[in-house]
């Protein structure tokens, strides 16, 4: 099923084209309007709209970091200098978590919203979804961007089921008495769910699931994390991915499991770039690089050349659903990973290895590093814990690092703990443990 077949099976290589007038609109947008873009751009040479160009020249604006629209916040315009409309004009205000600090705060224009529910409803209707369904609903969407989403199953026409993060026993009531067909939630949760399930001795490879979209973390495209969900629900797994500066759900994968479709297009622009130089990675096959995206239709307060942190491997060319849009996997991301002796390590793709060792493992791991930083002096400490009933054995311990080594290229410190050490998650799982980091 495509939401919008015109817009999503148009060839891609129209799809610049149709987007360059779009930038140039945006561009003399955030010149008049965007305090912080007037500043930004006329301090990296630019002396109005004209002198930008259009996208070939892209590359040629400085990129945005987050930290940069924190700074701009003041107590007369908590949301930033950015912001490019009044706020008569907004019709909804999200948060993020701030976790680290203060929440930044995300307007939408009643237009924005608008296009923020079609890009959803374009990445989740790839996954095969269909009116009349019934979807169980674990974000808690309350002030975060993922409240679209669920304007998002609105708009598709599906049958909502919230139940929201950390309520376990009150979703599999649901999934056992409503019977529902399609599960939304983290691959972390879908996992945490089905361990629960096996020890209370509870079937749910027959239930009712037929679908499971992941979203909200790396690993939904992890080979082997994703065969032990599919095994363990009877179900297909599908996942999406988006950033909440931009947009709730930008990609979306659909039922040929091949890698997420871009769903933004019309309304935002991304690239590939190096995450160490920010230099351009063309778009090609296999490409890898950080996301960057540029609102091309946003009013309330547009970004341009935002920085994702998303690592991300690209592929392009026809897919068997029809649609054109490429399609990515995410590897990681930039602000989790670690340099070790030279090597980048995405802590995701240590699970993906260790994965390779199941049954013995559970899936569950921790990296624990000896300092506090990015780079580490080898052996990196990870600890990984055992399949429920599995021995720790120096064998399989061997086997653990050896396989690190041959596949990531460094050297690994391994301990085996038991089934049920490492804490689960209802929400995103945390792969890197600080607590032994000296400073």
């Amino acid at each position: 099923m495509m939401y919008n077949p015109a817009v999503e099976s148009l060839p891609w290589d129209r799809q610049f084209a149709a987007d360059d007038e779009l930038y140039r609109t945006q561009i003399a947008c955030v010149f008049t309007k965007s305090r912080f873009y007037q500043d930004k751009l006329t301090e990296a040479g630019f002396r109005d709209a004209a002198s930008v160009g259009g996208l070939a020249d892209i590359a040629d604006l400085p990129m945005t970091e987050k930290d940069e629209l924190r700074a701009s916040r003041t107590a007369d315009n908590p949301v930033g200098a950015h912001l490019a409309s009044p706020m008569s004009e907004v019709v909804r205000v999200y948060s993020t978590s701030g976790t680290t600090g203060s929440p930044s705060y995300i307007p939408l224009t009643r237009y924005d919203l608008g296009n923020w529910i079609e890009t959803s409803c374009r990445s989740y209707a790839a996954s095969g979804v269909t009116k009349g369904q019934k979807i169980i609903s674990t974000y808690n969407a309350g002030p975060f961007v993922a409240g679209v989403t669920l304007d998002a199953f609105n708009a598709l026409g599906l049958c909502q089921i919230p139940v929201g993060a950390g309520n376990t026993e009150r979703l599999m009531a649901a999934v056992q008495l409503l019977k529902p067909e399609i599960l939304a939630l983290t691959p972390s949760y879908a996992l945490h769910l089905a361990e629960w399930a096996a020890t209370r001795g509870i079937d749910i490879a027959n239930s009712s699931i037929k679908s499971i979209l992941v979203a909200g973390e790396p690993g939904g495209g992890e080979p082997a994390l994703r065969g032990r969900l599919q095994a363990a629900w009877g179900a297909s797994v599908t996942e999406a991915m988006g950033i909440g500066d931009i947009s709730v759900s930008l990609w979306g994968e659909c039922e040929e499991q091949a890698g997420m479709h871009f769903s933004g297009r019309g309304f935002v622009h991304f690239e590939l770039v190096d995450p160490e130089t920010g230099a351009p990675v063309p778009l090609e096959d296999g490409a890898e690089g950080e996301l960057v995206y540029t609102h091309l239709l946003h009013r309330a307060a547009p970004l341009l050349r935002f920085r994702s942190r998303d690592h991300v491997r690209l592929h392009v060319g026809s897919c068997a659903c029809g649609r054109t849009a490429p399609r990515v996997r995410c590897i990681g991301r930039t602000d989790d990973m670690l340099i070790v002796r030279g090597v980048n390590i995405f802590p995701t793709a240590v699970r993906e290895v260790v994965n390779q060792l199941q049954p013995a493992v559970s899936g569950v791991i921790a990296i624990r590093p000896k300092a506090k930083g990015v780079k580490q002096a080898p052996p990196l400490p990870v600890t990984v814990e055992l399949a429920e009933g599995a021995r720790a054995t120096t064998e399989l311990a061997g086997q653990i690092k050896q396989r690190i080594r041959d596949v990531l290229l460094i050297t690994a410190e391994i301990e085996l703990v038991p089934w049920g050490t490492l804490p689960r998650s209802d929400y995103k799982s945390k792969l890197v443990d600080w607590t032994r980091a000296a400073t």
